[in-house]
């Protein structure tokens, strides 16, 4: 008994040493500045930023392959740490939110009966949804499972509602939406038209309630502020700061399609 024993352990010994000899031989070295960046990130691994990960983001960035600012989820507090690592110069990153390009709905109607799989994704390809709107939202919330920071929720209108405090602008949303409808806007730009359709006014009016009927009413009175493009309204933010002209569309507008985007949701 005692003999094997000796040698099980004297052959455990030898592995081990062999072990650490080859640890030593073959040990790739690590970059320092590389270990110091990914210690600054938030360490979601969402893949947000083009990279499998958060370590293959910090390498990019040590060696000169990425941005700084190439991290939304870590937002502007991330990117100064990691200015500070590298030694450069600090720049202001101006925040963005997702947005929500769609007011429908409960409020939009359906042109058939769908009772497949509930998600936007497979709803869609059955001829765009079953909603008469095509540009509309399908509602089955594709863009909040796709969500790392629980950011987005459910509205009870059937229309997902983001919040702006909690999101990162990462983009997970916008690329899990079929329909197009979520972008990454700036969070200075509270005032946005939420409505994408580009059908005609008659049209919109029998298949949405909330949808934009370009009628140029605000195109005339903001000067220029709105602009109706493709039988649906924009709005410049270049060619204003005007707060109260924007707060007196956006109380006016007969379908309510003009939003203000309130603290806490968009």
């Amino acid at each position: 008994m005692l003999i094997p024993i000796i040698i099980m352990s004297t052959m455990g010994l030898l592995f081990g040493l062999g072990l650490a000899f080859a640890s030593r031989i073959f040990r790739v070295e690590i970059d320092p500045k590389i270990e110091r960046v990914l210690s600054a990130l938030p360490g979601a691994n969402c893949g947000a930023c083009g990279k499998a990960g958060c370590a293959g983001l910090a390498e990019a960035i040590a060696e000169g392959d990425a941005s700084l600012t190439s991290c939304p989820a870590g937002g502007e507090e991330v990117y100064n740490k990691i200015a500070d690592i590298l030694g450069v110069k600090k720049q202001t990153v101006e925040k963005k939110v997702a947005q929500v390009r769609c007011g429908g709905g409960r409020d939009a109607k359906d042109k058939y009966e769908y009772h497949g799989v509930k998600t936007c994704a497979a709803l869609n390809l059955m001829a765009g949804g079953n909603k008469m709107c095509s540009f509309g939202c399908i509602g089955f919330g594709d863009c909040i499972r796709a969500c790392f920071f629980n950011a987005i929720h459910m509205g009870k209108d059937g229309i997902p509602v983001v919040d702006p405090d909690k999101c990162t602008a990462c983009g997970k949303c916008v690329t899990a939406c079929p329909k197009g409808i979520i972008s990454l806007e700036k969070a200075s730009e509270r005032y946005y038209v939420k409505c994408l359709s580009q059908d005609k006014a008659l049209f919109v009016k029998n298949a949405c309630k909330t949808g934009c009927i370009a009628c140029k009413i605000w195109e005339r009175i903001s000067k220029g502020i709105f602009v109706v493009e493709n039988n649906l309204s924009r709005l410049d933010y270049a060619g204003t700061s005007d707060a109260m002209l924007l707060r007196l569309c956006a109380e006016k507008c007969p379908t309510k399609c003009i939003i203000e985007q309130q603290k806490g949701t968009t």
